[in-house]
Parts: C-alpha cells; structure tokens; sequence
C-alpha cells in the first residue's frame, strides 16, 4: 500500500513546507483538503493549480486526492430540498474533479456531514438525490482519472450512509467504476463488526483508508489493536493509499509524522514476520504430515 498525509495537519505552514517535511519522513503523497488552498474551486486560477503541480512534483510527491469537500464555500448542500442548492452543490464536485484530474487524478472522499445531512425530506429521499447525483458524474470522474469514495460516517455526524454496508448498496445502485468507498478507521461507531471483520466484508468497496486512532489522533496515542487490520489489509493485496488524517491540529507535526512512519514500519515489519511463519508452518505441515 501507498502511504500519504492530509495536510490540513500542517495548519499555517505553507502548502510547499508541508509537502517538504512529508516527503522527508518517508511518505509517498499527500491528500489536500481544498479549503486550506483555496476558497471556492469554480475560481480558483490555473496558475494556482499549476503551481500546486509544481510544488508536488518538486517535493517528489503524488497527489492522493481531496477530502473535506465541502466546507467552503458556504451554503452548498447534496441532498437540500432545494433543487438550485442541490445543482450548486453537485457542480461545485465537478470542479474538485476538474482539480483532481489536473493533478494527475486521485480519490474524492465524500464525507461532508453536514453538507449531506438529510433535512424536511425523508432519508430515501436523500439517498435518491445522492444517488442521481453520483450517477451523473461518475462517467466524467473516471475520465478525469479520479473517483468518488463515499465514506461511512456515525449517526452522531450524520443521519444518512452510516455504514459501510449502506455504503455498497448506494455503490452498487450507482453502478459505476467513477464511485466506489473508503475506509475511516476512527468513524466507524455505528458499525457492529471490527475493523478487520469490515475490510474483510467490504473489501471490493474500499479504494481509499484513512489512518487515525478511535480517539481521532494519530496511532499510538491510544490503545487500538491495528495490527489484525492491517494483516487483512496485506493478505487482501490492497495497494491504495492510506493517508493520515487526525482531527486536531498538532503543535509540533513532526513528532506526528515521524511517530507515524515508526507506527507503519513497525506494522510492516510484525505483518512480514506473521506471513514468514505461517509459510514455514505450511511448508512443515507438507513435509511432516499428520499420519
């Protein structure tokens, strides 16, 4: 797998320092929430998405995609009553789509909890708008090389796609390699299952994983068990990216990122040595079998 940072970490660093100390602990790209770049992507200059390109390409870095797509601007809403709110909305995706393909395509992640919350309509209603939605730009999205990952969130965020299961039925019923999901391991309160019993069962909907511990900050800084995930994770062969993303903002974020790339190798390092003995134990079994 892929590893990579969300840079809304970085707070008041400059998008270009960011992507420099990312780079120089060992990760591989970085995934932008766009309201730290810019205000409103329909005016966003060219020049300004050149110079990301630049900016990424300097540092040695990939583009892993968008998340938090829907802050800013204000009053946008997916699934609103309104139908001129509902078009702004969904035009103000295409245009994150149209960044994303200049950066050389990546993962959308469809959060937006608010932006998506279902009000004065019932929740199938809701699902409806998202749906047609999805559809709509879900041929344009793969043509951009980028896609859509609806992302699961609990029922205390949002009254709408708790799960992961509700996940695959809106995935399927769109029907399109444009949309698919993602795993969050921190928002998944609302599920029954563990986090290595949902990649397991959910694996063909997971395209993208943010990395955060259950108290929304990085790994370690609680008592999360990872390392069953992350041997589904290999043995399923996932080669997507898993990008850090914590809800708080760190006051030294590189003691974030070099934990972190500690907490990865360490991972690596525990999945490889599990896989080596159970090759050895195969192989004894072959050769020493049960009379």
């Amino acid at each position: 797998m892929k590893y990579a940072v969300c840079n809304e970490l970085f707070d008041k660093l400059t998008f270009e320092n960011a992507c420099q100390k990312i780079a120089q602990h060992g990760f591989e790209g970085v995934e932008i929430a766009p309201f730290t770049l810019f205000d409103d992507p329909k005016t966003v200059s060219q020049e300004h998405i050149r110079e990301i390109a630049r900016i990424l390409q300097a540092t040695g870095l990939q583009f892993a995609g968008f998340h938090w797509l829907f802050l800013r601007p204000e009053g946008l809403h997916l699934t609103s009553a309104d139908s001129g709110i509902r078009a702004r909305s969904w035009e103000h995706l295409r245009r994150l789509i149209d960044i994303a393909g200049e950066l050389g395509g990546g993962d959308l992640v469809l959060g937006s909890p608010k932006q998506r919350n279902v009000e004065g309509i019932s929740i199938e209603q809701g699902k409806t708008y998202l749906q047609e939605g999805l559809a709509s730009l879900a041929t344009y999205t793969e043509e951009r090389h980028s896609t859509i990952l609806i992302e699961a969130l609990p029922a205390k965020y949002t009254n709408i796609i708790n799960t992961l299961e509700e996940v695959k039925t809106l995935v399927n019923a769109v029907d399109k390699v444009g949309v698919s999901g993602m795993f969050d391991f921190h928002n998944n309160a609302s599920e029954p299952l563990s986090w290595e019993e949902l990649l397991a069962a959910y694996y063909d909907v997971i395209q993208h994983i943010h990395l955060n511990e259950i108290n929304g900050s990085y790994p370690g800084t609680g008592t999360s068990d990872f390392l069953p995930a992350f041997q589904t994770l290999i043995q399923k062969g996932y080669s997507g990216w898993m990008s850090l993303e914590i809800f708080h903002m760190p006051e030294n974020p590189e003691i974030v990122l070099s934990h972190t790339r500690q907490f990865l190798n360490t991972m690596e390092a525990q999945c490889t040595a599990k896989l080596r003995f159970r090759g050895r134990e195969k192989e004894f079994r072959a050769t020493y079998p049960k009379e």
